[in-house]
C-alpha cells in the first residue's frame, strides 16, 4: 500500500529541521570558539601594546579600565578614615597619640602667632565692672597657610660718583674724575625676563606639566601681567641655549671623567620635527654616574634613531665600566668595559625557570 505523499513530505521536513538544528548547534559552538580565540588575541594585543608603548620599569602598576586619571585623583585618593596629624588613632586594645613627626616636617616653615584678644569694649568684669587684664595665652591649634607668590618690577639705577676736591670748578671736556657703578648683565637682552621668572616658567612647564597657554592665563588672572605664551616660549628657548647648555656641557665633561657609568634608552614621540612624520619613533638616552666617588650626575640625550654611533659619540673619551641592559648597541665601544644589569639578569632567570 503506497504511503500518503503528505505524510512523506512531513517526514522529510522533520528530517530537514533536525539537520538544521544540528547545523545551528555546530555554528554556535564554532562562534563561541571564535569569540574565545578573539578574546585571547585581544588580550595579547593589549599586553604587547602596553609593553611597547607603556612605561618601561621593573615596577609596573596594574592598568585596568576606569583607572584613576588626572581629574578624579582627589576623589579616588580621599579616605575619610585617614587620621589628621596629631589625631588620636586606635592601636588594637588601646588608643595612643600618633608619633610627633609633624614638628620635623614643618620645622623649616616660619611661624606667625595669631593671638586672639578681647575687644576693648569687652574687657570689663561682668561682676564688678573692673578692667580685665591678660594673664596668659594657650595654644589651640596650628594651620598651614598658603601665601601666593607676588610679582614686582625691579628698576636698576646707576650711581655716578665725582671727586669734589680735584674736580671743583672744572668745565669743558676735562671735568675730572667721575665713576659710575657697574650694571649687572641682563638675563636676556632687551627683555624684562629675570632669573626667577624664567625659572618659575620652566618649573611649571617641565616639572608640573603646565602648558604655556595655561601659564599665560595665570600671569594675567593671578598677577595681572600680560605675557603671551610666545614670549614665555622665547624665554625658555633662549635661556636653555645660552645659560643651561654650557652647564650641560660642563656636566657632560665631568661625567666622562668617572670610572663607572650606567646607561639606558627609551622610545619617545616628537610631534613636530622637520622632515619627519609625527608617528616616527625617536629615542631619549639617559647616562648617569654610579654610586662611587663624587656627586651623582644624570644627563639626557635626544636622538632620532637608536643607532650605535649615538652612544659612541656621547661616550667618546670615556674609559671605564658601563652598566646597561641587553641592547647590542653598547657592544665594542672604544674604551668601554661593558657590565650587565643584575636586575635584568635575575628577571631572565625567573622567566626561564618558568
Amino acid at each position: 500500500m503506497a504511503k500518503d505523499p503528505r505524510l512523506i513530505q512531513i517526514l522529510e521536513l522533520k528530517d530537514t529541521i533536525s539537520q538544521l538544528n544540528e547545523t545551528i548547534k555546530m555554528l554556535n559552538q564554532s562562534l563561541k570558539a571564535s569569540q574565545e580565540r578573539e578574546a585571547v588575541m585581544q588580550e595579547q594585543i593589549d599586553y604587547l601594546t602596553k609593553k611597547l608603548f607603556g612605561r618601561s620599569s621593573e615596577k609596573r602598576s596594574v592598568q585596568i579600565e576606569g583607572q584613576m586619571n588626572l581629574f578624579d585623583e582627589a576623589e579616588n585618593e580621599a579616605d575619610p578614615s585617614a587620621p589628621e596629624p596629631d589625631e588620636m588613632i586606635d592601636v588594637k586594645a588601646h588608643s595612643r597619640k600618633a608619633k610627633a613627626k609633624n614638628k620635623d616636617k614643618y620645622s623649616n616653615l616660619p611661624v606667625r602667632e595669631e593671638v586672639l584678644e578681647l575687644p576693648e569694649s569687652d574687657r570689663v568684669c561682668p561682676q564688678c565692672g573692673g578692667p580685665l587684664k591678660a594673664v596668659g595665652k594657650r595654644l589651640v591649634r596650628e594651620e598651614i597657610t598658603y601665601i601666593p607668590a607676588k610679582m614686582e618690577i625691579v628698576r636698576y639705577y646707576t650711581t655716578t660718583y665725582k671727586c669734589e676736591p680735584c674736580c671743583e670748578g672744572r668745565t669743558g671736556f676735562d671735568k675730572g674724575v667721575m665713576i659710575r657703578t657697574m650694571v649687572p648683565p641682563p638675563l636676556m637682552p632687551h627683555s624684562p625676563a629675570s632669573p626667577s621668572a624664567v625659572a618659575w616658567t620652566m618649573y611649571q612647564k617641565y616639572a608640573n606639566a603646565m602648558p604655556l597657554y595655561r601659564q599665560e592665563k595665570d600671569w594675567l588672572a593671578i598677577h595681572g601681567v600680560t605675557i603671551t605664551r610666545a614670549t614665555l616660549a622665547n624665554w625658555i628657548i633662549y635661556c636653555a641655549e645660552h645659560h643651561l647648555k654650557p652647564l650641560y656641557e660642563y656636566f657632560h665633561r665631568e661625567l666622562l671623567k668617572r670610572r663607572f657609568l650606567m646607561a639606558d634608552e627609551t622610545r619617545i614621540q616628537v610631534l613636530k620635527e622637520p622632515e619627519r612624520d609625527p608617528e616616527t619613533v625617536s629615542f631619549m638616552w639617559l647616562f648617569r654616574t654610579g654610586e662611587d666617588e663624587g656627586p651623582t650626575i644624570i644627563i639626557y640625550k635626544y636622538t632620532q634613531t637608536r643607532a650605535k654611533y649615538n652612544a659612541a659619540d656621547f661616550l667618546q673619551g670615556f674609559e671605564g665600566y658601563l652598566e646597561t641592559d641587553g641592547y647590542q648597541g653598547y657592544n665594542d665601544l672604544p674604551g668601554v668595559k661593558r657590565c650587565c644589569c643584575w636586575a635584568h639578569y635575575s628577571r631572565r632567570i625567573v622567566i626561564q625557570g618558568k
